[in-house]
Parts: C-alpha cells; sequence; structure tokens
C-alpha cells in the first residue's frame, strides 16, 4: 500500500457493528449499529458511561468475546482485514502485530507466574522471529522508551512486586514490543492516582505520535479524552450518539448526553463545597432496550417522537454529527469548561 493510499483509505472501518451476549438468561444486546473509522497516525476517544458499549466495542477489535455466547453482526476491518472471518491461526499472527490492546488492569492481563521481561521476550520471538539475545535487548529498550526505573532490574520482576503505574508502564512496553498499527487502550488510567494519571496520558500521546499509530482509547472522564483525543465518540446503551473532533464536542455539543457530560467538567462544577452534578435516572436495561431514544427517559429535552423511534442522524460540521432529535434546542447549551 503506498503512502497516498495509507492517508486516504481509514486503518479501522467498523460498519454497524452489533453485539449481542447470548449466556444469560435474556440476550444482551451490548452494541447497536455502531460505525466508526479510525485514520492512521489519529486517536479517536470513546466516551460514556459504564454499560454504555465502549469496552465491547474496543474488544471485538481484537474478537476477544466468548465466541460461543456472542452474536456480531456487522462488519469489522482493520489494516484491510475482515476480522470476523480470521481464523484461529489468522487471529493469532493479527493480535500484538497488527493490533495491539492496554488493558485497564494490568495485574489481571499480565500472567503472574513469568517475569514482565519472559512476557515481552516471548511476544517478540513469536512475532518477530527474534532470537532469545535480541529479544531481550529489545525489551530492555522498551522498558527505557516507557521510563521504567532501573529497566534491566525491573524485567526480571513479576507483576505483583510492580507499582500500579510501572505495570501500566509495562503493559505498554508489551503493547507496543512488535511494533502494531493500531493500538487500542482499555480505560489505562482508571486504576491509578491523579498524578500517575497524567504521567500515563502523556507517555501514551508521546508514543503515538512519535511512533504514528493510530489508537483508539476508552474512558468515561471526558476531560483526559480531551488531553489525548483528536476525535471523539460519545457512546450511550450500545449506540454512538454524537461524534466530532475534540474541538467540536467541547465547544459546541449537539446532544443532550454530552452536554450533560461536559456540565460535570463546567466551570465550577469541580469547587470544594459545590455539589457534584448528575444526571437524573439510570441507563436503561440492554437486554429490554426502549423503541426510540435510550437516553429519552433522563433527558429534559425529549418529546413523544424521541419515545417512539430512533433519532435521525444530523450531520453539522464535516464529521461533526449527533443522532438527536432535538438538535435545534441543544444550539447553545454548552457549558462554560474550567
Amino acid at each position: 500500500m503506498t503512502d497516498l493510499q495509507d492517508t486516504q483509505h481509514p486503518l479501522v472501518r467498523v460498519h454497524d457493528l452489533s453485539v449481542t451476549f447470548t449466556g444469560g438468561r435474556k440476550p444482551v444486546q451490548a452494541v447497536s449499529g455502531v460505525s466508526l473509522e479510525v485514520r492512521r497516525g489519529e486517536v479517536v476517544a470513546l466516551i460514556g458511561e459504564s454499560g454504555s458499549g465502549k469496552s465491547v466495542t474496543l474488544r471485538t477489535l481484537l474478537r476477544l468475546h466468548p465466541e460461543r455466547r456472542t452474536r456480531i453482526g456487522g462488519q469489522v476491518q482493520v489494516a484491510g482485514r475482515d476480522v470476523l472471518a480470521m481464523s484461529g491461526r489468522e487471529l493469532s499472527a493479527y493480535r500484538g502485530k497488527v493490533a495491539s490492546m492496554i488493558f485497564q488492569e494490568p495485574l489481571l492481563a499480565l500472567d503472574p507466574v513469568y517475569p514482565v521481561g519472559a512476557q515481552i521476550v516471548e511476544s517478540l520471538r513469536r512475532h518477530e522471529g527474534l532470537d532469545k539475545a535480541a529479544a531481550h535487548a529489545r525489551a530492555l529498550a522498551l522498558f527505557e522508551r516507557v521510563r521504567i526505573p532501573s529497566p534491566e532490574r525491573r524485567l526480571a520482576a513479576y507483576p505483583h512486586e510492580m507499582s500500579g503505574g510501572m505495570r501500566q508502564r509495562a503493559m505498554i512496553a508489551l503493547a507496543l514490543a512488535c511494533n502494531p498499527q493500531l493500538l487500542l487502550a482499555d480505560e489505562p488510567t482508571t486504576a491509578l492516582d491523579a498524578t500517575v494519571q497524567i504521567q500515563i496520558l502523556l507517555l501514551l500521546r508521546e508514543l503515538q505520535r512519535d511512533l504514528g499509530l493510530a489508537a483508539i482509547f476508552v474512558t468515561h472522564d471526558i476531560g483526559a479524552a480531551v488531553e489525548v483525543a483528536d476525535r471523539i465518540a460519545v457512546m450511550y446503551a450500545g449506540r454512538i450518539v454524537e461524534e466530532g473532533t475534540a474541538r467540536e464536542l467541547i465547544h459546541r455539543p449537539r446532544h443532550p448526553y454530552t452536554i450533560a457530560l461536559l456540565r460535570s467538567r463546567a466551570h465550577g462544577a469541580m469547587d470544594r463545597g459545590t455539589p457534584l452534578g448528575t444526571i437524573a435516572g439510570a441507563p436503561p436495561d440492554l437486554a429490554a432496550l426502549p423503541p426510540g431514544c435510550a437516553f429519552a427517559p433522563r433527558c429534559t429535552l425529549a418529546t413523544e417522537a424521541c419515545l417512539d423511534g430512533q433519532p435521525r442522524v444530523v450531520q453539522f460540521d464535516p464529521g461533526h454529527r449527533a443522532r438527536c432529535n432535538r438538535t435545534d434546542e441543544t444550539a447553545g447549551l454548552a457549558p462554560a469548561l474550567a
């Protein structure tokens, strides 16, 4: 593929993705009709409350859901490959080499019975064909790049012997070991304290830019999304309800749910003694989704039309769209951010 083709065609193309879990008493429609494109060198953030389908969408890009209890529809292409049609052997070669993931809790993602360095060396030998000495040298260089102190000694450490921030840096090193084209980050800073969160976010953004990676970053924190993302897709009840550049969504949000999320970060919202802003109600039951807009029961602008059928997608500036019937009323409702 030429450089011109690389810039013209998205690295990731997801079209009308649906993911249904069938292992419980009722099928759970975790993702409904998600379409998303990510170009090379671009960072897209998926934001929303817990249960909105962010992590399910991300994990589908690596086919990590249990095959027997999951029904997947739509199309998922990464680097021109049909992910949903891959065999087991093709998936094994694809994971880590083409697309790689930074998990939310590295203590659970890393194997507890092997030193962290050994896990990186194994990945390098499998995907890159390096001998043991070359793989060890590469692992050491990765630890130095993600700024792990005393990297030679830390290569021999087990996951439980490292701090949370150090484990996350080791997880980043493992994810980048085989030079993937796509980096998937599933709430990589949730379990860390505020200072370490900032360090990890800055490190991820620096590495993404230096290596020219495409990245999808999942978070429930819109502030974190603004720090790392070029574009933001807001998810609610398994659907993308608004998508646009980070600047557009911050300054000109058009979906009531996006506006509600921004109000939690508005000027004065974090002041001592100020009650935290909340969104009334609760997310819907994904096993019994309503026929209309899933956010309508919690939306102050909802009408009968919102309850009866799925809202239309309204296009604003190029790349900025929202799935809402009341976009005329939401214009100008963006809160002033701190």
